[in-house]
């Protein structure tokens, strides 16, 4: 069965269902940004694998919307003879839709993959065609779909408190206080990460990110009601969770919602899907749009965290040294691809003994596929590394203590003038927002400019936020601080930065058809005092330590403080990996570390 074939299958099923058009959007039942196998709706329906896209599907017409992330790949994944590729933030789905329904259509949607807001908004750009948007009570594409995966039966296990630093009774202690100040009876816990922060658990329902299916009602006494497949607990995690936690089946819990009239029941608008505030609603519930409360507690980094973090990134950082030096000897002989590295790279992870997983799939990239900021390398798009190019590795790994994101770009042999004063200029990027001081409660976007400085002044740029969370042996995308500017995807980080929130640092460089640059370390948050200040201060430690490929470095673009942060990192990274290496692979990465200047 084509992907045209599929198309087509939709609209005959649609056709069915007395629908006009339907929205598909790559998410699940959690608003989740990774999703598991049985929610790739998307992916099988088109043919795109990159993390983030919606698709409208009209009779006579279909588009795919995403950002600047994909504009290669979609190309390369999607049909352009079925589908129209649709740029965000230019355009929305809502948008497409209100120029193109049909006059009077229905327009079907899935209640439990779209937000409340995006709802509100769809009715109102299809009420000027006199269209309406109709919520299913099937999803169409799984009529159609004969092969779908049935959800993760995986175990849960239980995150020790010796790793997360507080008790989950704590956590729901804090929660309860929360509702009070909020004078609500209950909270609905729908994001996947926050569920397994609060009750100190994890799973395996979700690639790379160690979470449960699964979804939770807190109440103002802390007492908690979690639904999830009962099979996938044991005797340990029911121990863990104790009598103030009842555990039900997943399937309740729509049943449940409905469970509160007269209550004050706080549901996150942006991370509860519409089916969940209709349920409450249409049980008599009064419902309170406010951010879930995990979202900034988990962000906050308790010191456990904090120390498992580092932790973490020191036998990560050793593992991919070992790596970028196997890349600089083999690569530049031939026979290697990008997935023969990625795989090269896994083994020096799985090396470590403590690696559970990869924190999500690794861009392998080389050459013009470094060019997509998102790149997934697949057995259809895998090509040979050779001299001349750029080879660009993103990835990170899953640690019990902790969860890594790093980028490392490694030239094939010699590297281009031109590719060396753009590595640079991305690097005076990176140690601008590595060396800058704000006030306590900045926001994000306000910071993100000072990484694109030295690449506006030469009239380049880079088509995505320079920053993002990131969780403990949880989520690599945790919000809710970034660093990003209203004109790039994801729109402007609004969210004030506080001490003890990490981020990455990551800006880049694209060129395309020919190459991609990355430098991404992570930092985090914390209090700077300076003599005389009449302000908090704020400022980022550095937490990756990974050498940062010196043969792409033109020194008489770096200012002295800059040279000086430079070799100052190096001297951190030699101190930091080189206890764990031995040999040639001590060797190399004293020459790596040497100070440049």
């Amino acid at each position: 069965m084509t992907h045209t074939d599929r198309l087509a299958a939709l609209r005959d099923q649609l056709a069915r269902q007395d629908l006009d058009g339907f929205v598909v959007p790559l998410t699940d039942e959690h608003m989740s940004e990774y999703v598991g196998g049985y929610a790739q709706r998307l992916g099988w329906l088109t043919g795109f694998e990159g993390s983030a896209g919606s698709a409208a599907v009209l009779a006579d017409r279909a588009a795919i919307f995403t950002d600047g992330r994909y504009t290669i790949q979609v190309r390369e994944q999607v049909d352009g003879a079925d589908w129209e590729y649709a740029p965000v933030p230019q355009t929305s789905v809502s948008a497409w839709l209100g120029t193109y329904a049909p006059e009077g259509g229905r327009i079907g949607y899935d209640p439990w993959l779209h937000t409340g807001a995006w709802v509100a908004e769809a009715t109102a750009a299809l009420a000027d065609r006199g269209a309406t948007l109709v919520a299913v009570q099937a999803n169409p594409i799984d009529a159609i779909w004969p092969d779908r995966p049935a959800p993760s039966d995986a175990m849960l296990t239980v995150q020790d408190d010796a790793l997360a630093g507080e008790s989950s009774s704590a956590k729901r202690a804090a929660i309860a206080e929360w509702l009070g100040q909020h004078r609500a009876d209950a909270v609905v816990l729908s994001a996947l990460d926050s569920i397994a922060w609060a009750l100190n658990v994890r799973g395996e329902d979700v690639a790379h990110t160690p979470v449960a299916l699964s979804y939770a009602i807190v109440n103002a006494d802390g007492t908690t009601d979690l639904f999830v497949a009962t099979e996938k607990l044991d005797d340990t995690v029911r121990q863990h969770l104790g009598n103030a936690v009842r555990v039900h089946d997943r399937s309740a819990f729509a049943e449940a919602l409905g469970g509160h009239a007269g209550k004050r029941i706080a549901a996150d608008p942006e991370r509860a899907v519409a089916a969940i505030t209709q349920a409450l609603e249409a049980g008599g519930a009064k419902v309170l749009a406010l951010r879930d409360p995990v979202v900034l507690a988990k962000a906050l980094k308790n010191p456990v965290e904090i120390a498992g973090h580092r932790a973490a990134s020191a036998r990560d950082g050793a593992a991919l040294a070992r790596f970028l030096r196997w890349v600089e000897i083999e690569c530049v002989k031939g026979g290697q691809t990008e997935l023969s590295a990625a795989a090269k790279l896994l083994q020096f992870r799985q090396a470590t003994g403590r690696l559970l997983d990869t924190s999500f799939d690794t861009i392998s990239a080389t050459g013009a596929h470094g060019a997509s900021p998102h790149y997934h390398c697949t057995e259809e798009s895998n090509v040979p590394i050779e001299r001349g190019q750029l080879y660009l590795v993103d990835s990170g790994g899953q640690y019990a203590d902790g969860t890594t994101d790093v980028t490392r770009v490694m030239p094939i042999g010699e590297p281009t003038d031109e590719m060396r004063d753009r590595f640079t200029r991305v690097l005076k990027g990176h140690i601008a927002i590595a060396t800058a001081t704000f006030p306590d409660g900045t926001m994000g976007g306000q910071i993100d400019a000072f990484a694109r400085r030295p690449l506006w002044e030469a009239g380049l740029d880079f088509a995505h936020g320079t920053g993002h969370g990131i969780g403990a042996y949880l989520s690599v995308h945790e919000g809710p601080q970034r660093i990003a500017a209203p004109n790039y995807p994801g729109g402007a980080a609004m969210e004030p930065l506080r001490a003890g929130m990490m981020l990455s640092n990551e800006p880049g460089y694209y060129k395309a058809g020919e190459y991609g640059i990355r430098i991404e370390n992570l930092l985090l948050i914390e209090e700077r005092a300076i003599p005389g200040a009449d302000r908090a201060m704020l400022g980022f430690e550095t937490l990756t330590f990974c050498p940062i490929e010196r043969t792409l470095i033109e020194p008489a673009l770096l200012t002295p403080s800059e040279l000086a942060w430079l070799n100052a990192y190096h001297t951190q990274v030699l101190a930091v990996l080189g206890p764990q290496m031995e040999g040639d692979d001590l060797a190399w990465l004293r020459a790596k570390c040497a100070p440049i200047g």
